[in-house]
């Protein structure tokens, strides 16, 4: 949104002071994530520790979680920690997401950086990954659409769609409980279909109102010493349940990317399992963000090239599916299991580092003054600091 200047005479009206965009999660291009010590203040220029740290574990989680994927049918155990960690990761991350978006409109600025931070990301892996199956995987006829999310991809289509709906959900009465309806109504209308992954985009929706309706003390809340030793024990309760559940309930309850009917259950079973899953998340998040350390740390650092590791992981995962690196009898034993596990956090750490950053960057945080059309707040706001350098100039002159 612009602000329009009118002359009169000599005088004009003051130009507000330049704002950063609003940012996300796991996207580098936050300003918010320009905090440091100034803990949950999404407007501050300084990086907050707290939130870097969230983000770098969660995506810790998040490709340890996909490196399970091809060896956790042998290990109920492993398969059990599958189902917790899912329960949680990706709802962290969009808590955050929302959290950071309270800021956001329509102004022209933040509408541009949505643009390149997200959608152009999104249509370049949209493209790549298919084309890495391909040749990768010998599979000539992959098609590439932009209308189904491949993969890991979903998060950057629900990220745009999240934050262009942010002012309807600052304005409405009731935010929380309207996109929890419209969670529970989509999880029994299956002809919602497969493009953009909808499914996905309105079944995770309630945890990105709720970032949008968090205030920074309530991560002071959750971040008590009591909360950090009640977390031990609620994690323990959920690693055995989830092992108890391995027979007894369907993994893909967890993605949130099918209707009940699809998933072979009565359709009010899909409203319940909204409700009861939102509330496990919510639980189990609280119980993640308690143990998340508030200090620097050594990967701190990390946490601003958490979309780096979180699009460019996917291709190793994938990668190691399709030569058939997981197919090795070792792997499937506790030890590679663990070892697995370390190689996926090494990896995806790596990843978040600067010269990978650097080198991606083009695809990730492009460049793309050339697209869109200067602001005329801007370019006024340019015009009036140009005025103000040339005044003592003149003055200067007329002094002489």
């Amino acid at each position: 949104m612009t602000n329009s200047l009118r002359p009169h005479g000599q005088n004009r009206a003051p130009l507000p002071p330049a704002q950063s965009s609003a940012g996300g999660v796991p996207s580098p291009r936050s300003p918010q994530d320009q905090q440091k010590r100034q803990p949950a203040n999404p407007s501050g220029k300084q990086r907050d520790a707290f939130f870097d740290n969230a983000k770098y574990l969660a995506i810790v989680l998040v490709a340890v979680a996909h490196s399970w994927e091809p060896i956790k049918s042998d290990s109920r155990v492993l398969e059990g920690a599958y189902m917790m960690v899912y329960a949680f990761h990706m709802p962290a991350f969009i808590i955050i997401s929302g959290f950071f978006s309270r800021s956001f409109d329509m102004r022209a600025d933040r509408l541009q950086r949505l643009i390149t931070g997200v959608a152009v990301p999104y249509i370049l892996f949209e493209t790549a990954y298919p084309l890495f199956k391909r040749f990768a995987d010998d599979a000539p006829d992959q098609d590439i659409s932009l209308l189904d999310p491949w993969y890991l991809t979903w998060f950057l289509v629900a990220l745009f769609i999240w934050r262009l709906t942010t002012p309807i959900w600052k304005l409405v009465r009731w935010p929380l409980p309207l996109a929890l309806s419209i969670a529970m109504l989509a999880s029994v209308t299956p002809n919602i279909g497969d493009d953009l992954d909808l499914q996905r985009v309105l079944q995770f929706l309630p945890f990105f109102v709720l970032g949008l309706c968090m205030k920074p003390e309530h991560f002071r809340l959750v971040r008590r010493r009591s909360v950090r030793i009640l977390a031990v024990p609620v994690f323990a309760a959920a690693l055995a349940v989830g092992w108890w559940a391995v027979p007894r309930m369907n993994t893909a309850w967890f993605y949130h990317r099918d209707a009940a009917q699809q998933l072979g259950t009565p359709w009010w079973t899909g409203p319940v399992m909204v409700l009861a899953l939102f509330g496990c998340s919510l639980l189990l998040t609280a119980c993640f963000f308690a143990w998340v350390p508030g200090r620097t740390m050594w990967f701190t650092a990390l946490g601003a090239g958490t979309l780096y590791g979180y699009l460019l992981h996917g291709f190793l995962v994938k990668g190691g599916d399709y030569w058939g690196w997981f197919d090795h009898a070792w792997l499937h034993r506790p030890l590679g299991e663990i070892f697995v596990s370390v190689l996926a956090a090494v990896a995806v750490t790596l990843l978040c580092t600067s010269p990978v950053r650097r080198l991606f960057r083009f695809a990730m945080e492009p460049k793309m003054d050339w697209a869109f059309k200067r602001d005329a707040a801007d370019l006024a706001r340019g015009r009036e600091q140009g005025e103000k350098r040339e005044q003592p100039a003149v003055r200067e002159k007329v002094n002489a």
